[in-house]
């Protein structure tokens, strides 16, 4: 007899096979008990006949306690009318974790209790679904960049200086010197860009920002590309058609994740329809003071409300194009013909999701990067390594970080982002 995954019943129909698996829900109907089994990979159904199976194994179904670990021994049947399309008909069933008033009941619990039992709300079927798609996004990723000639460097999470400053940094004792949690692998990928050409990461970063909405995390991901001899108008159609691929990807692989949050497939079928569309910053302010949000104006950011809006003016992911100079990092490329914003664009996703990628063109001009970092009031002997880049054959480049989680957040349909992490660091949240 084979021991399986569920996810394979499809190449075992009419088997006799064994499955581990843990008990998440079970009702029983006279002489039979239904089991709602998880293995890992599948929430499925499995049928105990006590007229098929004796007294002993149908009073042991019958009082198998929620998340008990089991073997099942049965024949695998198709099943049209569950999400997963198959079940067992169980024959035996063999205890081997028992399981005692487990805390997350098929009841309702508050999001405060479900972050306290974090570990084992990851069970649930949602939560499940959530990581299918998680990791499919993660998979397809390395399969885009593999298959476009980038090559992965890994930049170090402990650093000395900040892309961005050092304001919502979390600081640390470095031996005898201060060093900083990443706030993005940017810089050395830019490094890296000029030694391998086309090169992307994909890690942890951190932000001390104290803010508790439900776009943002302490602790996420990021896959940051970076593009040598590359312009900034090359770099959103590499955004744009890595976006459209993860959509794809999701809608090709996650038939059972969909199923089970619900997520409408003919919506996300319209983010994969290439180009996405564009507009100006300049034109954004105006979008927005038109429609009655008066609080905006030329030079401010955009806050959730704003680019809900914004994103809600198109059917699919937009770009909002160069952004005023004063509210963007110093790295960025000045732009040709104005000197009040950079060749600079987030990718805005729909549905309020805010948004998922910001990229830019770098400026490549030592003299001017050198006046910036001492605008912004860094200390430039940190920075010397950076300054290097534009010393030793200095060329266009442009790069982009898209966070995972909120990627996430928006390809499930999910509320908040929270839910796109295994373990969320936020705000007042370090446990478990």
């Amino acid at each position: 007899m084979e021991s399986i995954q569920i996810l394979d019943a499809k190449k075992h129909v009419g088997e006799t096979v064994q499955i581990g698996a843990w008990v998440a829900n079970k009702r029983s109907s006279g002489k039979i008990a239904f089991l709602q089994l998880r293995d890992g990979t599948a929430y499925f159904q499995g049928i105990v006949v006590k007229t098929e199976v004796g007294e002993e194994v149908f009073q042991l179904a019958k009082n198998l306690n929620q998340e008990t670990a089991v073997l099942v021994t049965g024949e695998i049947r198709e099943d049209s009318r569950s999400k997963f399309g198959y079940e067992i008909g169980i024959s035996g069933i063999e205890v081997v974790g028992e399981s005692h008033e487990y805390p997350i009941t098929p009841k309702e619990h508050g999001t405060d209790f479900l972050m306290d039992h974090r570990h084992l709300w990851l069970r649930s079927s949602k939560q499940h679904a959530i990581m299918q798609i998680r990791n499919e996004v993660i998979r397809a990723t390395y399969e885009f960049f593999n298959n476009n000639g980038f090559i992965k460097i890994d930049p170090p999470i402990l650093t000395g200086s900040a892309p961005e400053g050092t304001t919502d940094l979390f600081e640390t004792n470095y031996f005898d010197q201060k060093a900083y949690l990443s706030q993005s692998g940017q810089l050395y990928m830019e490094a890296a860009a000029m030694a391998f050409g086309k090169v992307f990461s994909f890690g942890p970063t951190f932000r001390a920002e104290k803010s508790k909405t439900r776009r943002h995390l302490i602790e996420f991901w990021m896959i940051e590309p970076e593009m040598a001899f590359m312009h900034q108008e090359e770099s959103l159609e590499v955004q744009e058609q890595y976006v459209a691929f993860l959509v794809q990807s999701v809608l090709d692989n996650c038939d059972y994740a969909l199923d089970v949050l619900d997520r409408d497939r003919a919506i996300l079928e319209k983010y994969t329809k290439l180009p996405f569309p564009r507009i100006s910053y300049d034109d954004a302010v105006e979008l927005l003071q038109k429609n009655g949000f008066e609080d905006i104006q030329w030079g401010d950011d955009f806050g959730s409300p704003h680019e809900t809006f914004i994103a809600n003016s198109f059917d699919q992911p937009v770009f909002i194009l160069n952004y005023p100079k004063a509210i963007k990092p110093f790295y960025m490329k000045p732009h040709p013909t104005r000197d009040d914003v950079v060749i600079c664009a987030d990718m805005i996703a729909p549905e309020g999701y805010g948004e998922i990628i910001g990229g830019s063109e770098r400026a490549t001009d030592y003299e001017f990067l050198l006046e910036q970092i001492r605008n912004h009031g860094l200390d430039e002997n940190e920075y010397s390594w950076y300054l290097d880049l534009r010393k030793y054959g200095s060329v266009p480049h442009t790069g982009f970080g898209l966070g995972l989680e909120r990627t996430v957040t928006w390809l499930s349909g999910i509320e908040h982002v929270r839910e796109a992490i295994p373990f969320p660091r936020l705000l007042n949240r370090i446990y478990p």
